[in-house]
Parts: C-alpha cells; sequence; structure tokens
C-alpha cells in the first residue's frame, strides 16, 4: 500500500501538470492533504462516489502517460544506480572492482538518458 502511494506521489510530481486543475486538486488533498473522500466531496458539493471516479481516473491518466512516456521507470533506474554508486563511495577502501563497477555505472547511466 505504502509502495502504491509512494509511485503514485512521484508519478503526480512528474504527470501532475499534464493533469486538468480540477484532477490537480483533487489528487492532492486526497494524497497530500490526506483529505477523505467524504471531506472532498463535500468541498466540491459532489458525492463521495463521483470523487472516488475522478482520483481514479486521474491515476489511470497518470499511468497511460507513464506507459507511453516512462519518466517514472527511468526516474527509478535512476535512483536505483546512484543508491548502488554511493554505497559503494562510502566504503573505507575501494578496490580496483569497485573503480570498475562505478565506471560500468555511469556508463548505464550516460546511455539510459541518451535513449
Amino acid at each position: 500500500m505504502l509502495d502504491q502511494l509512494n509511485r503514485v506521489n512521484l508519478l503526480y510530481d512528474i504527470y501532475g501538470p499534464l493533469l486538468t486543475g480540477r484532477q490537480q486538486e483533487v489528487l492532492r488533498l486526497y494524497f497530500s492533504d490526506n483529505l477523505s473522500l467524504g471531506e472532498i466531496a463535500a468541498e466540491y458539493g459532489i458525492s463521495r462516489q463521483a470523487v472516488h471516479d475522478l482520483i481514479r481516473r486521474a491515476v489511470a491518466a497518470m499511468e497511460a502517460l507513464e506507459s507511453k512516456l516512462g519518466l517514472y521507470s527511468r526516474f527509478q533506474y535512476q535512483q536505483e544506480r546512484l543508491m548502488e554508486a554511493d554505497q559503494i563511495l562510502s566504503r573505507p577502501v575501494l578496490q580496483e572492482e569497485d573503480l570498475a563497477r562505478l565506471r560500468q555505472l555511469v556508463r548505464e547511466l550516460r546511455l539510459k538518458n541518451e535513449q
């Protein structure tokens, strides 16, 4: 559940500006401000079901954008490589294989960015 929440929040950070103003506001209220469906419904004068449907459609729109553009996947890929590089660099002494792995990580990140 927490992984899904983190995913939606990252998708929102990336693709939120491409959503309608109302979708942006409702997602912000629900995921960032932790308002309930009922609280959001009361604020907008609509039903809880309408809020639920709006959230579901907005998340589906962001998922569709991700499937086409892959920006979230690219971000995750980069974060994994950078965390590995950081772990290697935190070692008190670097071995030759550590340096070779760091070079490989840099190459992988460059190649991924060129795609």
